[in-house]
């Protein structure tokens, strides 16, 4: 591959972080805990501490990888160099497939807040041509972008924190009451259902690694940009979840459309729900913005491989961006907009990238002591984690992932059978 045209060195440290943030904390906290309430009830303080240690298992797995491999493709290049063509060839078309539902996911979000009635669709589709252009034209304007994305989105997750906790059910509840009734009401499999469908509101620090020959210094900014970047997510998430359990209460939680708007509307400051709105679609924005950066240069890791057409490892002369990656994704997310529903979509995503943290956890168990950052039991446990949480996601769910899987390998068998 050293033949081939490399993307530009230009991110940093902060932009990393920017961006790994951007990702995760995108239309995903706006719409997660309402699957997950209905999963679990008051349990989904369990799933979120369940799937927070799966995903630092699997960040310490990332970032020690990335930093052995700091190229573009993320696992994918991890399980070809670490474990053969076929374990990366799973991870990076489950990785394609899980990051792709999920960018109409956000594409639906953002619209479902920013749009009237009747104009959701192609609104959706207007957002994702958009942001793919903004990718085209260089990922400095993307990591500049999303800075600005994320703190309007910090600023608006500040103001639900400070409604919920102000807010008369809040005050008039016992606080220890409200959490620990009915945590187990929906047994074990509910509260890993759970934790399975909140891993898609972490999924985003992938973005980083997947971005790996687009940062400058990779050994030392990715592994540093991955974990502060999980840890800074972790703790908005816990609060905005105790905040929403106490606010709303797990039933209404479980019912809501925008949980985070309820919040606000049943608190002393109802002048701030369009606020919230806006901060919803901005985050979407957000998201999309890094799912689109990210699956174009795993998408063009794999075609440098052969694993996809050729046509999709071009690297645009000017930009240095993988364009021809980026518009096939931004033609097919636009498709499955008008298609997909938004909370399925959210489970699908989950199936896809918790297979693709499993490869990664393999892989980085393969590292000598030379490259190993982590002990090995981190590797153990986060791979068993996610085979535990893709086991017990909705049943429908997996049986569409599993579908499409064998899709992608129907297409490798005849692509190696014909070359």
């Amino acid at each position: 591959m050293s033949s081939l045209p490399a993307l530009a060195r230009r991110l940093g440290t902060t932009d990393a972080i920017v961006i790994g943030m951007g990702s995760m904390i995108g239309a995903g906290i706006f719409t997660v805990f309402a699957p997950a309430a209905a999963s679990a009830g008051a349990g989904l303080l369990i799933g979120l501490a369940i799937a927070a240690a799966v995903a630092f298992c699997n960040a310490t797995s990332s970032a020690q990888l990335a930093a052995e491999y700091p190229t573009s493709g993320g696992t994918y290049v991890y399980g070809r160099e670490r474990l053969g063509q076929w374990p990366g060839f799973f991870a990076g078309w489950s990785f394609v497939i899980g990051k792709t539902a999920s960018g109409a996911a956000m594409a639906l979000t953002f619209a479902a807040y920013a749009a009237p009635a009747g104009w959701q669709k192609p609104v959706a589709v207007a957002a994702i041509l958009a942001l793919a252009t903004v990718n085209y034209f260089g990922v400095t304007r993307t990591a500049t972008l999303t800075r600005i994305i994320v703190a309007v989105v910090l600023v608006v997750l500040a103001l639900v924190i400070f409604a919920g906790l102000n807010s008369s059910t809040s005050l008039t509840t016992d606080p220890t009451t409200s959490l620990t009734a009915g945590l187990f009401d929906h047994g074990w499999y509910g509260i890993l259902q759970s934790a399975g469908l909140l891993f898609f509101a972490f999924a985003g620090y992938a973005r980083i690694a997947t971005m790996g020959e687009e940062v400058r210094n990779p050994a030392r900014t990715i592994p540093r940009a991955i974990l502060i970047a999980l840890t800074v997510t972790l703790v908005l998430y816990a609060l905005i979840a105790v905040v929403a359990l106490l606010t709303v209460g797990p039933d209404r939680l479980a019912s809501s459309v925008a949980p985070l708007v309820d919040v606000v509307s049943l608190s002393n400051v109802t002048w701030a729900t369009p606020l919230v709105r806006i901060g919803a679609a901005v985050a979407a924005l957000g998201a999309l913005l890094g799912l689109v950066a990210g699956v174009g240069r795993t998408s063009l890791a794999m075609a440098r491989n052969r694993d996809f057409p050729n046509w999709l490892a071009a690297v645009h002369p000017v930009h240095k961006v993988p364009h021809h990656a980026e518009i096939a994704l931004a033609v097919v997310m636009s498709v499955l907009v008008c298609t997909v529903d938004l909370r399925s979509a959210i489970g699908f995503s989950s199936f896809g990238v918790l297979l693709y943290y499993v490869i990664a956890n393999v892989a980085a168990f393969t590292q000598g002591k030379g490259q190993r950052r982590y002990p090995k039991v981190l590797q153990i446990l986060g791979a068993a984690g996610c085979l535990v949480l893709v086991a017990t996601l909705p049943p429908t769910s997996s049986l569409v992932g599993l579908i499409v899987l064998a899709i992608g390998i129907a297409y490798r068998l005849i692509r190696l059978r014909n070359s």
